[in-house]
């Protein structure tokens, strides 16, 4: 593959807010970008993210480090979901996506902690329909934390995806059959999920022609 990388400024203007509030913050004295889910959106892995505009992504490389907190009023089941959304379509109907929920690594639940990473596409195959027609195969476990600089790496060719978790050698999870198949594309979208205040810096993709 040849490859060219597309750094991007994380910064508001940038981004659209799809049923989420975003704005730009500092932490550790670096430019970031807080996304918050708007509450008027009760469902789970909805089409709530911040979605950089004119961007189009099919297959290569996305590379973002990400942070996630507990919002004061988060409910007993936040995880501190966060993650990318990537082949995006303009309607915002249809797109894949890769989170974690930081909650679930360390807790004493072992169920849990197998599933502290997620692949959902949208809108068919979310988590609860994965669970209920292929449990285990699209969660796993890695070592992650609230309130710390996740990396996450997504390489994506065709339909098949993998997800790297602080530049580990070895992919936290595997992917061969994203629901909306080997030619699917469109934008790219900062995640978040119910309860989650959380923040995004350092992307970079690269698109493999």
């Amino acid at each position: 593959m040849e490859h060219n990388f597309k750094e991007v400024s994380v910064k508001a203007n940038l981004f659209k807010e799809v049923n989420v509030f975003i704005n730009d913050t500092k932490f550790d004295d670096s430019n970031v970008l807080r996304v918050v889910k708007d509450q008027k959106v009760t469902g789970e892995d909805e089409a709530t993210y911040a979605k950089l505009i004119g961007s189009e992504f099919q297959d290569g490389v996305i590379e973002v480090q990400v942070l996630s907190r507990l919002l004061p009023d988060a409910p007993e089941h936040a995880r501190g979901f966060i993650g990318m959304a990537f082949r995006i379509d303009e309607q915002d109907t249809e797109f894949e996506s890769f989170y974690v929920r930081p909650t679930n690594s360390r807790c004493d639940i072992q169920l849990r902690r197998n599933r502290t990473v997620q692949y959902f596409s949208y809108p068919n195959f979310k988590y609860f329909h994965s669970r209920e027609t292929n449990p285990g195969e699209y969660e796993s476990y890695v070592d992650i934390g609230l309130d710390e600089w996740i990396d996450l790496k997504l390489v994506v060719e065709g339909a098949y995806g993998k997800l790297y978790i602080n530049k580990a050698e070895q992919p936290a999870l595997i992917v061969n059959d994203m629901k909306h198949g080997a030619n699917a594309k469109g934008a790219l979208g900062f995640f978040v999920d119910i309860g989650t205040e959380g923040f995004f810096r350092n992307l970079r993709y690269t698109p493999s022609k």
